[in-house]
């Protein structure tokens, strides 16, 4: 018997049979839009659904330099999926862009995400974006846009991927580039909320050889809690002191303790000719990182060019300031501490970590 034309003709397929339901991603704009709309500023021109989103810096400053940064939140996204946590992760991924342009003086003004997964979960993604929202609303930056991508094939069910991208802006007068540091300026540790969202590589290797112990107590909390803390914003009362009394004139640099821990990034700001003599004596090393170093075995050394090790932000200061300095941190809000200064140096390693 001859097949007819019919019987032979492929089956329509759809983008859904590919594996991408544009529905589902129709729903999480209209879930998120609200969310994201509390980011906004005055600046912000529009709404979402554009291809391009617009920001009006007229009027704003008289010669801004625009200082930009993109970063993501490293493994411990992992986790984040492993716990089924992902209301504060967007949270992290804000703080490690904003947190980086604010090192030079610069006021964050927008931000940008972007999210990709095998196969979305609406209420996954709604979750973690409503995270980047509210890391926005607490850094004082928009989100005006980001793209949600779903990718079949490319990740795992359950999965998926972030990155962030901000801009800020500052007065060329105002930006901080290091040029003012000299030998004798203090450093000032602003505390960080926990582990950021740096060495989790590690941290996830120590976290499984101990048998995900999530409920132990560290510090009067949970282990999984402490290791989940979302990164600290510090754009605000930084923002706030740069403009307290001159504030960018009193500090002559600043430094976000990132991947690299003390060891690397604080050094990144220091002139050539400069080091760093750094004193661990003068905090106490948070409970949760006090676990990391005892349960890995972690060697003092390692633990300083991995984790920030309690220390989130650091401000280098004149010491004719310092105390100034001190009084408008208290007054804001931010645990601090003198944790060392800035010496001379010609040779040799330039951190010296005693």
């Amino acid at each position: 018997m001859t097949a007819s034309p019919s019987d032979t003709s492929p089956k329509p397929l759809t983008y859904r049979d590919a594996g991408v339901d544009i529905d589902a991603g129709n729903q999480v704009v209209e879930r998120i839009k609200p969310l994201v709309k509390r980011s906004f500023r005055p600046e912000v021109m529009g709404g979402l659904g554009g291809f391009g989103a617009l920001f009006d810096l007229s009027g704003k400053y008289r010669e801004p330099v625009l200082v930009s940064g993109t970063d993501g939140v490293g493994t411990k996204l992992k986790l984040a999926q492993q716990l089924n946590r992902h209301d504060t992760i967007g949270i992290d991924l804000v703080g490690m862009c904003v947190n980086d342009v604010l090192v030079q003086g610069a006021e964050p003004l927008f931000f940008l995400d972007y999210f990709a997964t095998g196969k979305l979960d609406v209420d996954t993604t709604v979750a973690v974006v409503g995270g980047i929202a509210k890391g926005c609303e607490l850094a004082g930056c928009a989100l005006i846009g980001g793209e949600t991508a779903e990718m079949p094939d490319m990740y795992p069910p359950g999965e998926y991927d972030l990155a962030g991208f901000t801009v800020g802006a500052v007065e060329k007068s105002q930006l901080l580039d290091g040029a003012r540091v000299r030998r004798g300026d203090v450093l000032i540790g602003i505390a960080s909320s926990g582990p950021h969202s740096n060495g989790y590589s590690l941290i996830r290797r120590i976290f499984d050889r101990a048998g995900r112990p999530g409920d132990v107590a560290v510090g009067g909390v949970r282990l999984i809690d402490a290791l989940m803390e979302p990164t600290a914003l510090y754009v605000k009362p930084v923002l706030e002191l740069l403009r307290a009394n001159g504030g960018e004139h009193q500090i002559h640099a600043m430094a976000h303790i990132t991947g690299g821990g003390l060891t690397e990034n604080i050094i990144r700001v220091i002139p050539d000719g400069l080091g760093l003599d750094i004193r661990t004596a003068t905090w106490t090393l948070p409970p949760v990182f006090d676990w990391l170093q005892r349960e890995g075995a972690v060697p003092r050394e390692e633990m300083w060019r991995t984790f920030n090790c309690g220390i989130g932000f650091v401000l280098v200061v004149p010491d004719e300031a310092v105390a100034a300095t001190e009084r408008d941190l208290q007054r804001l809000g931010l645990a601090h501490w003198r944790i060392g200064e800035v010496v001379a140096h010609s040779e040799g390693e330039r951190v010296h970590i005693g």
